[in-house]
């Protein structure tokens, strides 16, 4: 067993000690050398107090003065210089074994200049660990060189914590790396890449995360390839002082790239003047607000301009897979949409107190994010979130003074092939001026809407069958509560 460590080790002589255990009141820590003399003076630890005494060594056994009587007691050998099972230091690129292990952790230490050696990460995963991103360092100058390489039939788990790569060389990359079954993950916290060529493709792997991630310098495109079941994860990140002509996205879609889940990212980046954030396009989305940008700090050459179209050139805010808020320098998605009379039109009542639909107005639609505008006077969800919106009426109709219309929003769920009738709202037409007789209906309510779901509005007249028109302008919007 090793040494207590709330005890000071006194002496160590050929690397070998001993543990004696307790017997009584008295604790018997020493070091000993197996090939010792039979009267070689030995330093103890007795109950924290450092004292002297000659004794007799005979195998593992040893006879000891203790306390006011002989006490014989057994002792176990063990090397003090004996490190962690588990860990490999790697001070040189020469201690990493040429076939590397699943079962133990790589702990860089120091700056380890990789030459031309890749690390094939074997289908049982790779683990690494480091003291922080300065002192634990994995460099390469190389031409045409890759740090991290799979095996025929891919790799396993890549995950470490508290090192940088330094990858700087031509044509040279961090990754490229394909996932043995498709359910491994690339995880990395308190990483760094400085000046890094390329960081490289990941191929298929079912999930990825940085947490405290930095890019300095080079050009770190990241692609990311083939399906991908879970997601990626980019928290607490910092990118500055790229290359000046980078091309590449910062975050890249390569062949057959598709994600199941959601990228997620609050990244603060400063992009060189030509590339991109992402080339991310939707249908690299399976489901709806998948891309979550969410409060990214985002400037190129240090300006801030979220009108800038080649941050994210394939995708904007209003996208059914994007879910982006509480960015700076970079669009915001606010889910819903907007339908105008831009012509107006009679809608016919042949009978009172029946309910008839507004669309014999023309409708024009603006603002549609999440939503579409199938027919005329329609607004449909598209995405899965957020559920619960507001809706605004803001609608003019003239008709027969004194009479009492009511207007009420039908929606059509989806999910239970139902329609859902809101409650009426009811007002009188008033005798304005001359012969423009109209009622007006200005408020807002809440409704629950799903994938599939749509509405509009229809409207009655109370008591009597006089036509009716919705008047030039006239709106109503459904709003992301």
């Amino acid at each position: 067993m090793e040494i207590n460590t709330t005890w000071q080790k006194i002496t160590t002589i050929g690397g070998y000690g001993a543990f004696v255990q307790k017997h009584g009141l008295a604790y018997v820590q020493l070091a000993y050398a197996a090939t010792a003399p039979t009267t070689e003076d030995i330093l103890v630890l007795r109950r924290y107090t450092q004292v002297l005494f000659a004794d007799t060594l005979v195998g593992q056994f040893i006879w000891a003065k203790v306390l006011e009587g002989t006490i014989e007691m057994t002792v176990e050998e063990v090397n003090l210089n004996r490190e962690l099972t588990g860990r490999v230091n790697v001070t040189t690129v020469d201690d990493f074994p040429a076939v590397l292990s699943s079962t133990v952790q790589y702990f860089i230490d120091g700056m380890v200049d990789m030459g031309t050696r890749s690390l094939v990460v074997p289908a049982g995963g790779l683990h690494f660990a480091g003291y922080d991103l300065e002192l634990s360092v994995l460099k390469s100058t190389e031409s045409n060189y890759t740090l991290f390489t799979s095996p025929v039939g891919g790799s396993g788990n890549l995950l470490g914590a508290n090192l940088a790569f330094s990858i700087s060389g031509e044509n040279s990359q961090v990754y490229n790396i394909v996932d043995a079954t498709g359910f491994n993950a690339v995880e990395f916290a308190n990483i760094n890449y400085t000046n890094c060529t390329s960081l490289g493709t990941i191929d298929s792997y079912r999930q990825g995360l940085e947490s405290g991630s930095g890019r300095f310098g080079g050009s770190p495109s990241l692609t990311l390839k083939g399906i991908w079941l879970g997601g990626f994860r980019i928290t607490t990140s910092i990118v500055r002082g790229l290359d000046a002509n980078m091309t590449e996205p910062l975050f890249k879609a390569g062949t057959g790239f598709s994600m199941a889940s959601r990228f997620l990212t609050d990244i603060n980046c400063d992009l060189p003047a030509i590339a991109p954030l992402t080339d991310f396009a939707s249908n690299n989305f399976t489901n709806p607000s998948t891309l979550q940008l969410k409060g990214c700090e985002l400037t190129r050459s240090g300006v801030y301009n979220a009108d800038d179209a080649n941050i994210t050139p394939n995708i904007d805010e209003k996208s059914l897979t994007s879910s982006w808020g509480n960015n700076n320098g970079l669009g915001n998605t606010f889910e819903g949409g907007r339908l105008v009379v831009d012509a107006e039109a009679t809608t016919t009542i042949s009978a009172g107190s029946t309910w008839y639909t507004l669309n014999a107005a023309t409708w024009g639609s603006n603002r549609l994010a999440h939503f579409s505008n199938p027919a005329n006077g329609e607004l449909l969800q598209l995405g899965n979130s957020p559920r619960e919106y507001r809706v605004v009426v803001n609608f003019v109709i003239e008709s027969n003074a004194n009479n009492v219309l009511g207007i009420r929003l039908r929606k059509w769920s989806s999910a239970s092939s139902t329609w859902i009738d809101f409650p009426e709202v009811r007002r009188q037409v008033n005798n304005l001026s001359g012969s423009r007789d109209v009622a007006v209906f200005n408020y807002l309510f809440t409704v629950s809407l799903d994938i599939g779901d749509y509405c509009y509005f229809q409207v009655r007249n109370n008591n009597g069958n006089n036509n009716c028109t919705l008047e030039l302008d006239s709106d109503w919007s459904i709003e992301e509560r």
